[in-house]
């Protein structure tokens, strides 16, 4: 048995792709990922661990509480043998050594749910929609709904340009409509710093796509490049000129995008007919198979701290 933290790339992205499914959201366990933890102050453990020639490479990111505390969280593992779990909770001490875990917190990515996990708020969304790129264009475009093609000529026709660009420029303009379109329909969003991190990380792994007409900004949105699969992760949109449909047009050019570059899924990221009725509708539309994650679980480390993080969490929301 052993357990081993890694500090050089090499082969783990290779390992990852290697092992990727088609529910997409293997960036979340990829090198630059982890890399851009840690540029936003949260360390990031990337480790192997093997026993009885069965190998688990999972990436850890320390997320700091009061008193010296914190928790480690596991975003959606993909090479993760779950009786791996008690190895590495037994070499916690000697990976993290100037914090102590309270819990690690795991989102999975399948239905098989560990008996000593808790189940929280979900992390990351638990469903989302993603299309299948290795159909024909004209098949991709064919199979959406009347309507998403309708809102695609349209823009098409009003004369809305898409192009593709990490320049700071570009990058405040995105940050504007992201503030526009928090705003309208009130939901937070992180600090302009995580979202300029992410962007100056690897253009090849984040990459701003914008829609525009004449010299009018209408939406942008932040799209993740990693193994076979393009995600949508940040969307915003002007409320102006909401009726040349530049949205619809921006994700039709970035999936002719994508699939020009040999990816074989675009990712959606996130759909809840409850929470987002509209944008869930506008992501329908484009077709794909709608995919379930089975959510968030906490693995306790601490009978003590565990119980006040939880009450005290709970009574901050209430």
């Amino acid at each position: 048995m052993s357990i081993k933290r890694i500090f050089e790339k090499e082969n783990w992205d290779n390992i990852i792709i290697s092992k990727a499914s088609k529910t997409g959201s293997e960036f979340l366990q990829s090198w630059q990922w982890g890399s851009f933890q840690k540029k936003i102050g949260r360390e990031s453990y990337f480790l192997k661990i093997e026993d009885n020639n069965i190998v688990s490479q999972i990436l850890l990111i320390q997320h700091n509480l009061p008193f010296n505390k914190c928790y480690l969280y596991l975003p959606r593992p993909v090479v993760f043998n779950q009786n791996h779990l008690e190895i590495l909770v037994k070499n916690l001490r000697e990976i993290i050594k100037n914090k102590k875990p309270i819990f690690i917190r795991e989102d999975f990515k399948n239905k098989e749910i560990i008996k000593n996990f808790k189940k929280v708020d979900s992390v990351q969304p638990t469903k989302t929609i993603i299309l299948n790129l290795e159909k024909p264009e004209d098949k991709i475009f064919s199979q959406m709904h009347h309507k998403t093609r309708y809102n695609i000529r349209l823009a098409q026709k009003h004369g809305v340009e898409i192009f593709s660009s990490n320049e700071k420029k570009d990058q405040e303009i995105f940050l504007n409509l992201l503030h526009q379109t928090a705003k309208r329909n009130k939901f937070r969003i992180y600090s302009d710093n995580y979202y300029l991190k992410l962007l100056n990380l690897d253009s090849s792994f984040s990459r701003l796509y914008l829609a525009k007409r004449q010299k009018k900004f209408l939406a942008a949105h932040l799209l993740i490049f990693f193994g076979k699969t393009v995600t949508y992760l940040h969307g915003a949109s002007s409320r102006e000129n909401k009726e040349l449909m530049a949205p619809y047009l921006l994700h039709w050019e970035s999936i002719k995008e994508a699939k020009r570059r040999n990816f074989q899924f675009y990712d959606f990221w996130g759909i809840d007919d409850k929470k987002w009725p509209g944008l869930t509708r506008f992501k329908t539309g484009f077709g794909g198979q709608i995919v379930a994650y089975s959510g968030a679980f906490d693995f306790p480390l601490s009978k003590i701290w565990y119980p006040i993080y939880r009450t005290s969490k709970l009574c901050r929301l209430s």
